[in-house]
């Protein structure tokens, strides 16, 4: 038990509420503070745990002890008054168990939370790093979490994927951004296609055409909880080659259009 307010504030309160009715029993009669000491046990344990709550006890039932034998004066104690002292110290007692011990609890679900937030932010962190747009979605297919490469691919400003879009949505903005290289009477199509795809969760791969050249790899995952993990991997340079060969200066100059070095050693290396 570690010392500080928490663990001595139910003694503290404990003796200040015994004090109190000692001296208002002077005046008046005053009623027993064994039910306001049993709630103070569990104030005690809520706050500092099992080991604060059952040194409250032990306080309490030696206050209660006290406040009898002032109330009685040189009579003593009765058999009513020990009856009472039992239950006070059997109450409190249990009152103390299950307070810490739901406070332990609490503590222990609390700590595993932070540590799978921590887990999380740190997963979401390197999922950022690669160059594979990672889409995470949850069974009525909103995005749960876009990674920083799929907001790249798709110019998805970050209020709209924050905001958990439906993958719908994402679909519609490639289609106002003009992010496919696709005839647009067809791009209706291709938007079903691709829900339908996520709807069934149908793993099989596609190449999807970018309109700035680049070339990405579909494929969606069905996840156990409903939901699906969507990735899209970058495979121009394992797609393009099939294209026309006059327009190869064209797809080299989307690789790097700043890096003139780089466009000599790809020269090269062809």
């Amino acid at each position: 038990m570690r010392f500080g307010w928490r663990a001595i504030s139910g003694p503290a309160l404990t003796a200040a509420a015994l004090l109190l009715a000692m001296l208002f029993d002077r005046v008046v009669p005053t009623p027993s503070p064994a039910p306001l000491f049993v709630c103070i046990v569990a104030v005690a344990g809520a706050l500092a745990g099992l080991a604060a709550a059952m040194t409250t006890v032990v306080v309490a039932v030696i206050g209660a002890a006290l406040f009898f034998l002032n109330h009685h004066g040189v009579s003593g104690y009765g058999p009513a008054d020990l009856v009472r002292l039992g239950l006070l110290a059997i109450t409190a007692a249990g009152t103390a168990g299950i307070t810490g011990l739901m406070r332990e609890r609490l503590l222990g679900t609390f700590a595993a939370e932070r540590r799978s937030h921590a887990t999380a932010a740190r997963l979401s962190a390197a999922l950022d790093q690669v160059d594979i747009g990672i889409v995470l979605l949850d069974a009525e297919t909103r995005a749960e979490f876009i990674n920083r490469a799929f907001r790249d691919y798709f110019a998805v400003p970050d209020e709209i994927a924050d905001g958990k879009p439906p993958f719908i949505a994402l679909m519609y903005h490639g289609r106002d951004t003009g992010a496919f290289e696709l005839p647009e009477d067809e791009l209706g199509t291709f938007i079903a296609q691709r829900m339908e795809m996520v709807r069934v969760g149908d793993a099989t791969p596609i190449n999807i055409k970018l309109r700035n050249g680049e070339v990405l790899r579909f494929v969606c995952a069905a996840l156990p909880d409903g939901g699906r993990m969507l990735s899209y991997t970058p495979v121009t340079d394992l797609v393009r080659h099939t294209d026309a060969p006059s327009r190869a200066d064209y797809y080299r100059s989307l690789r790097d259009p700043t890096s003139r070095k780089l466009m000599r050693y790809l020269r090269v290396a062809e």
